[in-house]
């Protein structure tokens, strides 16, 4: 072959190649666009969440736990977040675990954060869906101190934190998984009492093994006294000395199936809150009232309120304090029915915060209804200097939920 056509063939074996080269690029394009769509339809089809359960102020700063699942593998991770005082983000602290995770409240030691909650400790939790109770102690720039697990039922969880003069109340569940029967009397509501350092001091429990739960603890003089439900549907109080000996409990039928969540002390009364049923007789939780229950130290009902709206709402109380002019102050949300969305077989809710003040006497003294354009959930309520401080979550689209934080004016 002469030069010519050497020359010919060259140039030919060039453009092939160009040509091929050209197709790779706009195959790796076209996949490239392929696996971001792919993205773009899987993300529409997840919730992303970032959840603030739990809030509390100190020096200037905000410090709040919950959980989120912004990550690749779309698991809950437990976070511990502190805010500067305009409540922007400094530093988040994710719980390391392997799986899902999450933290319901937050306490304060001094110097140290406490943060209570639960998670998937091995890959057979994982697999069937069940938690180990989690309780662990930080210092204020996030390092953990010390990590303190629980479980015995197979599905646990601890929801608040006490801090005493020289130990710490940590209270929760540990209950049977819905497909195991038994007889163990070990589980339902826990509370158990740590030293500074972690170790156990003593533990006990009371209430259904399929059911109990605590959700709140506080100490009046040489009492404890804990709320939750007993059974499902069944509020309960129950009343402790300081050494885990258990005095007198109470319950209330019926409320929703988170029974009592909070509780707060003014005098030589008690106050409960949580929610209602109205129709005991639902299999639902379609009808229920904010509400508020008044026991004596001796866990005698004294008096009782609801929150009642148009039908078609559900109120429930998530949080109650006692502000420095000695109110009742409540937070919690309401669930309004979207007629236009619901069906005979689907109810579909959006959801509003609300904020509550009472007297002692359980009379309303103000009330607020929070909305956006979107679900608002409120969790959490502290009192700052000349405010409330309301914490909680919001839906900002049809898949995204982020934490919220909200000052309100005394008077609302």
């Amino acid at each position: 072959m002469d030069n010519d056509g050497c020359g010919l063939m060259n140039k030919k074996i060039k453009i092939l190649i160009k040509i091929f080269v050209v197709l790779c690029v706009l195959v790796l394009i076209v996949d490239m666009i392929l696996v971001l769509y792919k993205k773009y339809e899987n993300d529409q089809k997840r919730t992303f969440f970032h959840s603030l359960n739990g809030y509390l102020a100190y020096q200037d700063s905000y410090y709040g736990v919950g959980s989120n699942n912004i990550n690749k593998n779309s698991y809950e991770k437990a976070i511990l977040t502190k805010y500067n005082s305009k409540y922007k983000k400094v530093w988040s602290s994710i719980f390391d675990s392997r799986y899902n995770s999450t933290y319901y409240q937050i306490a304060r030691d001094g110097k140290f954060l406490l943060a209570v909650g639960s998670y998937e400790k091995t890959k057979d939790e994982n697999k069937n869906s069940l938690r180990t109770a989690l309780f662990v102690k930080y210092d204020t720039n996030g390092k953990i101190i010390f990590q303190k697990d629980l479980q015995i039922l197979g599905n646990s969880k601890f929801t608040n934190v006490l801090v005493l003069d020289d130990a710490y109340l940590v209270v929760g569940q540990s209950i049977y998984p819905n497909d195991v029967l038994g007889n163990e009397d070990t589980g339902g509501a826990i509370i158990i009492k740590y030293s500074k350092s972690g170790k156990v001091l003593w533990r006990k429990n009371i209430g259904g093994n399929k059911s109990g739960l605590f959700n709140d603890v506080i100490q009046v003089g040489k009492y404890l006294y804990a709320v939750g439900k007993d059974a499902t549907r069944y509020g309960i109080l129950v009343k402790y000395d300081l050494n885990g000996e258990k005095i007198k409990s109470v319950s209330y039928a019926k409320t929703d199936t988170l029974g009592f969540s909070s509780i707060v002390r003014k005098k030589d009364r008690l106050y409960v809150v949580g929610a209602k049923k109205i129709n005991p007789d639902d299999e639902y939780d379609h009808d229920i009232d904010g509400l508020v229950v008044e026991y004596n130290l001796d866990l005698e009902k004294v008096n009782e309120q609801t929150y009642q709206n148009r039908k078609g709402r559900l109120e429930r109380f998530n949080q109650i304090i006692l502000d420095r002019d000695q109110n009742l102050v409540v937070v919690g949300h309401q669930a309004v029915l979207d007629r236009k969305n619901s069906t005979k077989e689907e109810n579909v809710y959006y959801y509003q915060g609300l904020l509550v003040k009472y007297d002692d006497q359980l009379k309303e003294q103000n009330a607020h209804l929070y909305h956006s354009d979107q679900d608002d959930y409120f969790t959490d309520i502290i009192e700052g200097d000349q405010n409330y401080i309301v914490s909680g979550y919001r839906k900002y689209n049809t898949n995204r939920y982020e934490p919220i934080v909200l000052e309100f004016k005394r008077d609302f």
